[in-house]
């Protein structure tokens, strides 16, 4: 058995932008996130082939995930059934023997810390060992991820959630001509982990159909999405310094501004769930937050003085969040054999 563990993110600034082309569309653009401690686990382990006569009558394929467990005769059963469909496109395209396979995430459903994509990543680094594959940079994985996901929504994606998975720690991707530049920033993560808060609003949510209508609106030349997106392009430039700098107040009201634009982009980012909770947050004394992903509902991430960040926490569960246990991580994706 080969498990593998990969993280979830907290996007600081910069999202949508790394659904490509749109960062092409912006010079500088970039995205800024940090991998937190809230785990996506894959644990894969290769089925003996069987006979043809028995593969006719037996499951081969096992997909298991909370409730669910699908069994199946072939990678084309996996694709066919709603619950083991991604992880069929991946095996599909890796062209893997039978397999029995758990996944599990720390994250709430639609929580927008993009759990999916750190399973997406974990699923193909632990295929690579458990089948004794050549191993790829973190950077294939990453698009190879991206493509996957995309084939499975038949919609625009985004890498920005595979890097944190794969490497760990606050880094900054730039959306540069010729491919992604990733850039590992150097973020006091202790320091970070004494003021964040990850807080989930109840609501889950679908991020790649928001995501289309802005992709939609900035492909047709909309003056009000260019204009989002420049701002967006700024905030996060600015969230890289501020974050480098440990300016902790500043990154904040970074946060904050760039919800601002985001918010704008469609309508349903913003709920009045989220707005609630924000402003439940700023009352009580934080610097600053936003949304986690393309919004709708999900996570939001928050900063706040050190000495405030418990009564905070205990104002956003009495307004009906729920504070996840998330801190900071430097650690890269974990593989270990059973």
């Amino acid at each position: 058995m080969v498990t593998a563990r990969a993280w979830c993110r907290v996007d600081l600034a910069g999202g949508t932008l790394d659904i490509w082309p749109l960062g092409l569309f912006h010079p500088g653009a970039r995205t800024v996130n940090l991998a937190v401690d809230l785990a996506a686990t894959v644990r894969l382990r290769p089925i003996s082939p069987i006979s043809p006569a028995a593969a006719g009558a037996s499951a081969v394929y096992r997909v298991r995930q909370g409730e669910s467990l699908v069994e199946a005769p072939s990678v084309e059963a996996l694709l066919a059934h709603p619950d083991s469909a991604l992880v069929g496109i991946v095996a599909a395209a890796l062209d893997l023997p039978p397999f029995e396979v758990s996944l599990t995430s720390d994250s709430p459903r639609g929580g927008g810390l993009g759990a999916s994509s750190a399973l997406v990543v974990a699923f193909l680094a632990a295929a690579e060992e458990a089948f004794d594959r050549p191993r790829s940079e973190a950077s294939e994985k990453a698009r190879l991820a991206r493509d996957l996901e995309a084939r499975f929504m038949s919609l625009p994606t985004g890498l920005q959630d595979h890097y944190p998975a794969l490497l760990g720690g606050a880094l900054e991707i730039l959306h540069a001509p010729g491919g992604e530049q990733v850039r590992r920033l150097a973020a006091d993560l202790d320091g970070l982990a004494a003021s964040l808060l990850v807080v989930y609003s109840g609501q889950s949510h679908f991020s790649a159909g928001k995501n289309w209508q802005v992709v939609r609106r900035r492909l047709e030349g909309d003056p009000e999405i260019t204009r989002l997106f420049a701002g967006l392009t700024a905030v996060a430039a600015a969230t890289a310094t501020a974050l480098e700098a440990g300016d902790l107040p500043r990154l904040g009201a970074l946060m904050s501004e760039e919800w601002g634009y985001r918010r704008q982009l469609a309508e349903g980012v913003s709920t009045p769930v989220l707005e609630e909770l924000l402003a439940t947050a700023r009352d009580g004394g934080a610097w600053g937050g936003k949304a986690c992903g393309a919004g709708g509902g999900g996570c939001l991430a928050l900063l706040c003085p050190p000495e405030r960040r418990a009564e905070i926490g205990e104002r956003l569960e009495r307004a009906g969040g729920k504070v996840l246990a998330a801190r900071p991580t430097a650690e890269p994706l974990l593989l270990t054999r059973d």
